[in-house]
């Protein structure tokens, strides 16, 4: 069963271009973008940047809250910009939402370190990228979604990501 309205999660590591390439997917399927980074609570953003990655008692709660606006939105459509980098993580996620679909984007380490160690004014400081990489588990074969390089220009990675959520009957 497809929703009614795209309900679209845009993973990766840090640093991958969620954001970017989640707010591109979400104009072209003409649904709202958030980024998850803006539910966290404040203490799991002092621990971030401070360089203490984040166990899984601080992503819990931060998680339930990404699913219920995922749910919330279940009628209007939404393209969450989210890490989910564990199969647990999605699961508690489509718990709340279940129709979700994730565009998982990948690069290499070494293009994602350099984007890390470039970015300015984020709360997540490169030296967590490794831990995120470690915890990382790709898409399994049951689970709604697809993987995305981004190894090209911005407009054609949503355009991919794009086509293939149609592609898997995902549409505005």
């Amino acid at each position: 069963m497809t929703p009614s309205a795209p309900l679209i999660v845009v993973m990766g590591v840090s640093a991958v271009g969620k954001s970017t390439i989640g707010s591109g997917v979400a104009e072209r399927l003409g649904v709202p973008f958030r980024d998850a980074d803006d539910l966290h609570p404040a203490a799991n953003v002092e621990k971030m940047r401070t360089g203490t990655p984040l166990d899984d008692d601080d992503r819990w709660p931060w998680l339930d809250i990404v699913g219920a606006e995922m749910q919330h939105a279940a009628a209007s459509g939404l393209v969450m910009a989210c890490s989910a980098l564990r199969r647990a993580y999605r699961d508690r996620l489509r718990a709340q939402a279940p129709t979700i679909a994730f565009v998982h984007l990948h690069a290499d380490d070494a293009v994602l370190a350099a984007r890390a160690a470039g970015r300015t004014g984020h709360f997540m400081p490169p030296s967590l990228l490794a831990s995120q990489l470690a915890t990382l588990e790709p898409l399994g074969d049951d689970e709604l979604g697809l993987l995305v390089d981004v190894d090209a220009t911005i407009d054609e990675i949503v355009d991919r990501a794009v086509t293939e959520l149609e592609g898997l009957g995902i549409t505005p």
